[in-house]
């Protein structure tokens, strides 16, 4: 590239001086599925540790006058939040578009009909399988399959859009084409396939969900195929999994650069798996403002632009297409964040990803542990 790396570090550093495009609010741990490949860390947050109404509220006000533009709410599972509706007419009331990513299991056709009403711009509906009886096994849950279709009917009716979050691995992945199907069925305007990433409890139960190369391969033919059938019918977007990866991808659009994941108790993350490298400590909004953790903490300066690098990544074209790749991976594998991410063909630990891959994906095990939280204490 023709910038030097002083250049391209000042560069980065007026970015990160904007606002971050969106705001990930992670509400709740609780959740009516335990699906084996949860992205929420091994260690769930309770309801009592849990930010109440009126700090959220402050905690979106707080965004907004950032000028940060999207807000999604997450968890576990949002809905079980009884004041998920004052959290979205309060978004609504400041300006910002507002999506809901969920299981759907517990959203009625009253709730989203309210949700529709006060302002709620898009819902985000996971789907574990095209199958029932799988589908139901893979998310534990007797009824889920049923649930969700009956509120992917209820969404469209209310005239909200509908994106289908459909994570693929060894157990569903030759189901691809059908899950696809499902998708168009449900009316939805767009599809994330995404293969699992390996952090929280996917890493736990890495080898049971493990898909092989040449399963990977024939999902990569399927998404093309139909990105170019369903072209102005269904969007799909499509994820692989890094272990098979030759280059990082873009994680977050980069550590600290355009997102902010706030947990169920407030503690501020550059992206929702974090948590995962033990060896940082993140700050909470309790304690701070929003405005001061984003440019000044440290877990955010850490991995921010290109100082931090290694020698090869500081020296490579894609330094600010991928900044770096995953920390959370190069934790997992490497045990140091600061590490090469592994999924870089380049990496000293690269080889040892490929046969963590392949051996994992030829394990006929399938005894994955359920994720699992008591969600019945409700604010």
């Amino acid at each position: 590239m023709s910038m030097n790396n002083q250049a391209t570090d000042e560069v980065t550093m007026a970015e990160e001086a904007k606002a971050p495009l969106a705001l990930l609010l992670e509400l709740t741990h609780r959740c009516p599925l335990q699906c084996p490949y949860c992205s929420n860390p091994l260690k769930l947050e309770k309801v009592a540790s849990e930010l109440n109404t009126e700090q959220w509220m402050q905690v979106l006000d707080q965004a907004a006058e950032m000028g940060i533009l999207q807000v999604h709410f997450s968890g576990g599972e949002p809905a079980l939040r009884k004041d998920l509706e004052t959290l979205v007419a309060h978004a609504e009331k400041l300006g910002l578009y507002s999506n809901l990513i969920t299981s759907a299991v517990n959203l009625s056709q009253t709730r989203i009909n309210t949700l529709a009403e006060i302002g709620l711009g898009h819902i985000q509906v996971s789907i574990q399988d095209s199958d029932e009886k799988l589908a139901n096994t893979i998310g534990g849950h007797p009824n889920g399959y049923q649930l969700k279709l009956a509120a992917a009917k209820h969404i469209r009716e209310a005239g909200i859009p509908l994106t289908i979050n459909a994570p693929v691995h060894r157990l569903n992945i030759d189901h691809l084409e059908a899950s696809i199907q499902m998708a168009v069925d449900m009316d939805a305007s767009r599809i994330e396939v995404a293969h699992v990433q390996y952090y929280g409890w996917a890493y736990y139960n890495r080898k049971y969900l493990m898909p092989t190369r040449k399963q990977l391969d024939w999902a990569t033919e399927v998404i093309k195929k139909a990105s170019k059938a369903l072209k102005g019918i269904l969007s799909i977007d499509y994820v692989v999994p890094d272990y098979y990866a030759k280059i990082p991808k873009s994680c977050m659009s980069g550590w600290g650069r355009q997102f902010l994941n706030i947990t169920p108790s407030g503690l501020v993350l550059p992206c929702h798996a974090a948590e995962s490298i033990t060896s940082l400590s993140f700050d909470s909004v309790v304690d701070k403002p929003l405005n001061e953790i984003w440019k000044n903490s440290e877990a955010f300066q850490r991995f921010r632009g290109t100082a931090w690098m290694p020698d090869t990544c500081k020296k490579c074209d894609r330094r600010e297409i991928d900044w770096g790749g995953c920390r959370c991976q190069a934790f997992a594998i490497t045990g140091d964040a600061s590490n090469m991410d592994p999924a870089c063909q380049y990496s000293p630990f690269h080889q040892e990803l490929l046969e963590l891959a392949t051996c994992d994906a030829n394990s006929t095990d399938y005894n994955f542990t359920y994720r699992r939280i008591n969600i019945f204490n409700e604010h």
